[in-house]
């Protein structure tokens, strides 16, 4: 699909062919709080790449993503909430060192945590997997949306699988009609490694399983902590 300066500029795009483009602002943040809501797929930027995103408690909305995507259903999805406390409400913290998740988050890093007993996701979330991945980005706008949703936002990379990743709302144009609202936070600087990915569900051990765009400052804060990478074979 052609990308249509006439009717995109930069704040607001009505087209029945495709979602609602807005900034990634504060104003609009309710608007994207009541789509997640209803059971709505928005497009949101996040400190590393646009994103999808949905409330990770609504199977259909789930399910929506992966159709979005293309994506195989035993890829599982990570989950985003708005504040680092918020991590013990979805997964179990209790074998990391104090103070360690505050270190890491938020920040780009997806931390990969034993979901325990307690955990008030869907089981119909990543099923067959009793680990979840979860993020905190630094971007305030997602964290509002997430915190203003009262649950947590499934999340993943705004491209068809296999594409590469979007770090400008015209990499994935071909998806907009798919999206409720596409949130537009301009270019974003970080490239498209993504976040980096940690495996963090073995006590005292640690294993990198995407490098990511924070692999080095991340492995440095795990090692104060006194974890060790864990060298067994997946």
């Amino acid at each position: 699909m052609a990308w249509s300066s006439e009717k995109y500029n930069g704040t607001t795009v009505e087209n029945p062919k495709l979602g609602l483009v807005r900034p990634a602002t504060n104003e609009y943040a309710e608007e994207a709080i009541e789509a997640v809501r209803a059971g709505q797929v928005i497009a949101v930027p996040t400190d590393t790449l646009y994103g999808f995103a949905c409330d990770a408690c609504s199977i259909e909305a789930v399910h929506r993503i992966y159709e979005i995507k293309g994506r195989k259903y035993t890829s599982p999805l990570a989950i985003c909430v708005a504040d680092v406390q918020d991590i013990q409400r979805f997964a179990t913290t209790d074998n990391l060192p104090h103070g360690l998740l505050d270190s890491l988050l938020p920040g780009p890093v997806t931390v990969v945590l034993k979901r325990g007993e307690t955990s008030i996701l869907e089981k119909s979330l990543n099923p067959g997997l009793d680990s979840i991945g979860v993020r905190v980005p630094d971007c305030n706008f997602i964290r509002v949306i997430a915190r203003g949703s009262r649950s947590a936002l499934a999340l993943t990379s705004a491209n068809l699988s296999g594409q590469p990743s979007s770090v400008d709302i015209k990499d994935f144009e071909n998806l907009w009609e798919h999206c409720a609202y596409i949130y537009n936070g301009g270019v974003l600087p970080s490239g498209r490694a993504g976040s980096t990915v940690v495996d963090l569900t073995k006590l005292g051990q640690y294993k990198i399983l995407r490098p990511g765009s924070a692999k080095d400052e991340t492995v440095a804060i795990l090692e104060r902590y006194a974890l060790v990478e864990d060298s067994s074979a997946s």
